[in-house]
């Protein structure tokens, strides 16, 4: 098969979540071990550090990467999804993985996902693993797709666990109280391995502390031991143990990175203390070049600036919030809101958030999940909200930017799918 061959193979013989939702989760290891099992087990030919968390653990993510990055190591990295190409989801040192290796791997493994039947999540996955073991990668950061517990990259043993933030979304798939959403993400914390949670959260700080106890696991909060201020976009004072605070700059200028920052200064403490070299000069560069090191698109990230175009991912309530903040520090005129979500959840508290001087366009991605903009336009309306219908993403932002004027924003989001499909980006 040829590469796009090869992907429409994988879009459409195998369940995903991307298209589908719910039914491409696997609540069972099963699938991933087996696959990993007939490629010779190359999770285990690598050091790796494993995040979970329901928001930042991409940002948290390719901010380790760059700094593992910056500081020498070969690192592998893997995330979902992906935006505008399959391969951003599998990376060493900030290069996508080939077009020819994805073609080869399904090629080699193919009479297993006949055998197995996997998700494409799962194919995904292995995939990673094969990558990162055949390029002899130093250590790989790895993202969890859903939840931690059953996610198919549990099958790792990591020198380290992170977990960012915790709130809503996935319900239907993790629980629907805080503290069984924690108890998911708690399900990477292995025996004997350190976990670094990025903020201490009240409601489900218990969850951790009980797992890491029963798994003797050295845990820490890093909110506790990192205080950090944002003073300018971009840029932190941060204060330890009533320490002189320091500067530090980093590329994502999304003013939530302030709950990411610490849980990454504590991971690079404890990758000290496993003997890897990562000086300050190393931590500050890969956080002050994180973007143009690691390729990662979609964080309040500026498309245009006449008139100012900002998309960002955040798809979630506690994701939302962040964004409506973000906003609120912006200067303009007028607020011009593309939106799009998807159908399989509910979104009526994220609409009962959203500005009602906001001018909305609703639209689609391209995915089964996606929310017909009728649909949409109809939910938001019960909330004041008050736009027009359109056919798609980039036909959403260009009847936007027709109507607006020099000194007004246009923000793109809802979905990561939505991002996905700007043509600029």
């Amino acid at each position: 098969m040829t590469y796009a061959e090869t992907l429409t193979y994988l879009y459409h013989n195998l369940p995903m979540f991307q298209r589908v939702g719910a039914l491409a989760y696997k609540k069972d290891l099963t699938n991933t071990l087996q696959l990993c099992e007939a490629l010779g087990n190359p999770q285990r030919k690598f050091k790796s550090i494993h995040i979970a968390g329901t928001n930042g653990k991409g940002s948290t993510s390719h901010m380790l990467a760059a700094i593992l990055q910056t500081a020498g190591y070969k690192t592998g990295l893997y995330t979902s999804p992906h935006l505008k190409e399959f391969t951003e989801r599998i990376r060493v040192d900030g290069k996508e993985v080939s077009q020819e290796f994805v073609v080869d791997f399904v090629k080699r493994i193919k009479p297993s996902i006949e055998s197995i039947k996997p998700s494409f999540f799962e194919i995904t996955v292995a995939m990673a693993f094969d990558y990162f073991a055949k390029e002899q990668t130093d250590i790989a950061v790895i993202e969890t797709g859903l939840g931690g517990r059953l996610d198919s990259t549990n099958i790792i043993h990591p020198v380290l666990s992170i977990i960012t933030n915790i709130s809503w979304d996935h319900m239907d798939l993790l629980g629907d109280t805080l503290s069984k959403i924690a108890f998911e993400k708690a399900g990477i914390i292995k025996e004997g391995v350190p976990v670094v949670v990025s903020e201490r959260q009240d409601e489900v700080a218990h969850v951790f502390t009980e797992k890491a106890n029963g798994t003797k696991s050295k845990i820490t909060f890093a909110s506790d031991v990192y205080k950090i201020t944002r003073t300018s976009r971009g840029h932190y004072d941060l204060a330890m143990n009533n320490q002189p605070s320091i500067s530090i700059e980093t590329d994502l200028t999304g003013g939530y990175q302030a709950k990411n920052i610490p849980g990454v200064l504590c991971a690079v403490d404890e990758l000290r203390l496993d003997r890897l070299t990562i000086s300050d000069e190393h931590l500050h560069q890969g956080l002050k070049n994180t973007i143009l090191l690691t390729g990662l698109k979609g964080r309040w990230q500026t498309i245009e600036t006449n008139p100012l175009i900002i998309c960002d991912t955040g798809h979630n309530e506690a994701g939302i919030k962040e964004i409506l903040l973000q906003i609120k520090e912006t200067e303009f005129d007028q607020l011009h809101w593309v939106l799009g979500m998807v159908r399989d959840k509910d979104v009526s508290k994220i609409l009962a958030l959203l500005p009602k001087d906001a001018k909305y366009y609703f639209c689609e991605a391209s995915i089964p999940r996606a929310m017909p903009p009728s649909v949409l336009m109809e939910k938001a309306l019960r909330f004041g909200l008050v736009g027009k219908d359109c056919k798609n993403v980039n036909d959403a932002i260009r009847q936007a930017r027709n109507e607006s004027g020099t000194n007004d924003l246009i923000f793109i989001g809802g979905s990561t799918y939505i991002v996905a499909e700007i043509e600029n980006l």
